[in-house]
C-alpha cells in the first residue's frame, strides 16, 4: 500500500495482480510503482470525490466508466485534503478538461501528488475477472519499473498487506478536533468520530442546524462526553471492522449511556460488532452510485452511493437479542441480500452501510439524516420528561 514516483513522460505500464495475471497500458500519472487492494467501482460521474474519499486509501481503484477525467479537478469537490487512493485504473483518459469550473486535468492531479496510475486498460475485462476472482491485491508499475521480469513483479503484489486484517481508520483521521458550525440557528451538537470522514457528512449535519465537533478515531468517551453532544457520530472510513477494537468499546460505551447514535459504512460494521455481530470479507465489495437497497420500514428501494469491502453477519429475518437490547436489520442490499443497515429498538441507535452525504451519488437516502434528528429530539424528550 506504497508507492515510489519519478518525473511523469509517455510511458509504458503494467498492471499485475497477485494470482500474476497482467494487463498492459500507459503512465498516467506519476511514474513509478504502487501496490494495494485492487477494486472496481461502477460509477459513471464522480471521480474528483472517488479520489479523495479516504475510505479507498490502501486500495487500486479501477473505474468501469470509459472515460475518466473530462471535467479535470476543481476546488470544490473534494472530500478531504488529499487524493487517498494508492493507484489508479482507467481505460480512455479525457485529453482536457471540458469544464467550466475545472482548474487542472485529472492526470496533472495525480502527478502533483504521487498517485501512480494506468491508463488504456480494458477495464471491463479487468472487472471481470475481479468479480469473477474477488478482489486482490495488485501493482502499478511504470517507467523503468514496468521493464522488470513479470516474476519479479508478482512476488512485489504477493508482498503487499491483504485487506483483511489491516487497521487502516488512524491513518486518514483527523489528529486534532475540529467543529463545523451549525447553519442557521443551532439545534444540536453532535460527537463526529472521523473514521475517514468525507467533508459533506458534517456539511449534511450542519444543513439541519447540527454544530458537529470531529474527534480523532482515537477518541476517548472522555473526549466525546466534553463536546456535551445531543448525539454521536460514527463515519466510514478504510480497513478491517475486525481490527477497530478501541472504537468498538468506546460505541459500547456510547450505547450505555443511551446516547443517541447515527454510524455510516465502516460506522454501521462497528455498530454490529457492538451489538454482538461478526463482519466478513466480501467477493469484490460494493463500489459506486448505482446500489438498490430496499428500506424495509417504508418498502421503499433506495439507489444508494456505496464503498466497501466488508459487511456485517447479522440475521436478516426476525429480531436478535444483543446485549443492548433488541436489533434488526433494516435495510438490505437487492443485489446480492447482504446487511446494509442495522436498528436497535431499545436504545437510540441505528446505522447504514452506505453513504446517505451522496458525494458523489443520488439523494435518495438524504432522510436518514433527517432520522438522526429525530431520534435526537426523541431522545431530548425523554431526558426532559424523566
Amino acid at each position: 500500500m506504497t508507492s515510489t514516483i519519478t518525473s511523469t513522460i509517455t510511458q509504458d505500464a503494467l498492471l499485475v495482480l497477485e494470482d500474476g495475471r497482467t494487463f498492459a497500458g500507459e503512465a498516467y500519472g506519476a511514474v513509478g510503482h504502487c501496490v494495494g487492494e485492487a477494486v472496481f467501482s461502477t460509477g459513471m460521474t464522480g471521480y474528483q470525490e472517488t479520489l479523495t474519499d479516504p475510505s479507498y486509501h490502501g486500495q487500486v481503484v479501477v473505474q468501469t466508466a470509459p472515460h475518466i477525467g473530462n471535467t479535470g479537478i476543481n476546488d470544490e469537490d473534494g472530500e478531504s485534503r488529499r487524493i487517498w487512493v494508492s493507484g489508479y485504473v482507467v481505460r480512455d483518459p479525457s485529453p482536457r478538461p471540458s469544464s467550466w469550473r475545472s482548474r487542472r486535468a485529472l492526470g496533472d492531479e495525480l502527478e502533483a501528488q504521487g498517485v501512480v496510475g494506468i491508463s488504456g486498460v480494458d477495464t471491463r475485462a479487468l472487472t471481470r475477472h475481479l468479480r469473477e476472482r474477488g478482489a486482490m491485491r495488485a501493482g502499478v508499475f511504470s517507467g523503468p519499473d514496468a521493464a522488470r521480469p513479470v516474476e519479479e513483479l508478482v512476488n512485489v503484489v504477493r508482498m503487499a498487506p491483504k485487506m483483511a486484517g489491516s487497521a487502516l481508520a488512524e491513518e486518514v483521521s483527523t489528529d486534532h478536533e475540529y467543529v463545523v458550525q451549525a447553519l442557521g440557528d443551532k439545534r444540536f451538537t453532535v460527537a463526529a468520530i472521523d473514521l475517514g470522514i468525507k467533508s459533506m457528512t458534517p456539511t449534511r449535519l450542519a444543513e439541519r442546524g447540527i454544530e458537529v465537533h470531529v474527534l480523532p478515531a482515537t477518541a476517548t468517551i472522555d473526549d466525546v462526553l466534553a463536546a456535551q453532544p445531543d448525539g454521536v457520530f460514527f463515519s466510514n472510513g478504510p480497513g478491517d471492522p475486525a481490527t477497530a477494537d478501541t472504537q468498538v468499546e468506546l460505541l459500547r460505551e456510547v450505547l450505555q449511556r443511551r446516547l443517541p447514535f447515527f454510524g455510516i459504512c465502516f460506522g454501521n460494521q462497528l455498530l454490529g460488532r457492538a451489538l454482538g455481530f461478526g463482519t466478513y470479507k466480501l467477493g469484490y465489495g460494493h463500489r459506486g452510485i448505482n446500489q438498490p437497497v430496499i428500506d424495509r420500514a417504508t418498502g421503499k428501494v433506495e439507489i444508494t452511493a456505496h464503498n466497501h469491502g466488508f459487511a456485517v453477519d447479522a440475521p436478516r429475518e426476525g429480531e436478535a437479542s444483543t446485549p443492548f437490547g433488541r436489533a434488526r436489520v433494516s435495510h438490505v442490499c437487492l443485489n446480492d441480500d447482504v446487511v446494509e443497515g442495522l436498528e436497535c429498538l431499545d436504545v437510540p441507535a441505528f446505522s447504514v452501510q452506505y453513504h446517505p452525504e451522496a458525494a458523489a451519488g443520488p439523494h435518495d437516502a438524504g432522510y436518514l439524516f433527517d432520522r438522526f434528528v429525530e431520534l435526537m429530539s426523541s431522545s431530548a424528550t425523554t431526558r426532559k420528561g424523566a
